[in-house]
């Protein structure tokens, strides 16, 4: 899940990341097809289904697509897209000399106010990636494999709090639009009168 992992815009758990294979991205209609978590319990990782027990399908940018297909040249369809130094599944990045806090520490060397986050964080900043480009909420919840909108409303209720200025916005813009003649500075259309 380094620079060609789609977890910062996608919003994969850890263990649906790297449980991914070759073949559960879909080139052509820029999607990942998710059905299976790798989990590290102590030194042991267990692959089993998602946590929501139900496969999902998220789609990707095409930035990240390039990125991915990069990744798998030369890798069969059955391989691990990030497999660990061993060959087995990747844990995850909780240690101070992993991959994650090694990327962070040089971007904090190169700018001290980069804040330090954890893989959990980029999929905090998926949501809000999407929801800053307009995703809706079921978007968002489908994206993050919660069980219902409520649970995404619950969890980003703040995020949506713009679309309340965005809308209002868009009546705007719709109204002048629509109803000429209406608002100042609007023509009226031939043949109408404002006057009665």
């Amino acid at each position: 899940m380094r620079r060609d992992s789609p977890d910062g815009t996608v919003g994969l758990r850890w263990g649906e990341a790297a449980a991914l294979r070759v073949s559960d991205i879909d080139f052509l209609r820029r999607r990942i097809h998710l059905h299976r978590n790798a989990v590290t319990i102590g030194k042991t990782t267990h692959v089993g289904t998602l946590k929501s027990n139900k496969n999902r399908t998220v789609a990707l940018a095409q930035y990240v697509t390039d990125a991915l297909a990069a990744t798998c040249e030369g890798k069969g369809r059955d391989e691990l897209l990030w497999p660990s130094a061993t060959g087995g599944y990747l844990a995850p990045p909780a240690s101070k000399d992993s991959w994650l806090s090694g990327a962070v520490a040089r971007c904090r060397k190169a700018d001290p106010t980069f804040p330090r986050i954890t893989a959990h964080a980029l999929r905090h900043t998926a949501a809000s990636l999407a929801v800053s480009a307009g995703a809706n909420v079921k978007v968002v919840q489908r994206m993050r494999g919660h069980s219902s909108a409520a649970m995404t409303l619950d969890v980003y209720a703040d995020l949506f709090d713009d679309d309340m200025h965005a809308v209002a916005d868009r009546l705007d813009r719709q109204r002048t639009q629509d109803v000429p003649g209406i608002l100042p500075g609007r023509e009226e259309p031939h043949g109408h009168s404002s006057s009665g």
